[in-house]
């Protein structure tokens, strides 16, 4: 379980980092809180952040479920994917918002699966 606890902390710094670009990002292109429009760019820094968090609020769960009744090294294996696919998200969508169905994608279907294998791994625990 010492592999999952490893990933979702490196899904909680990756997330505290994109809050950090958010920051950086309102003093270079002039929004000041609590502004959430203006630049473009700003824009995409806080959509990839918001977005970011609306994704934990299912990966973190999913992955201590899973990591729990099911398969911790698989678990921690496809966690880690999500995070790799986050990052992917960032610099496509700052770069190119209509780019950003790459890291969107298999961060998708990694949730999608922590989420199904945890639940037909907690159900496997009751029969």
């Amino acid at each position: 379980m010492e592999h999952v606890v490893i990933v979702v902390v490196l899904a909680l710094i990756e997330y505290i980092g994109f809050s950090i670009m958010v920051g950086v990002a309102r003093g270079k292109y002039n929004c000041p809180a609590p502004a959430i429009t203006g630049d473009p760019i700003f824009e995409r820094y806080y959509r990839v952040q918001q977005n970011t968090l609306e994704q934990l609020v299912i990966f973190l769960p999913a992955i201590t479920i899973y990591g729990y009744y099911g398969n911790p090294a698989i678990a921690a294996g496809v966690g880690l994917i999500f995070v790799i696919s986050r990052l992917v998200y960032m610099q496509a969508y700052v770069s190119d918002p209509a780019k950003r169905g790459r890291g969107f994608v298999p961060g998708f279907f990694a949730n999608a699966f922590l989420l199904i294998a945890g639940l037909v791994a907690a159900v496997g625990n009751i029969f």
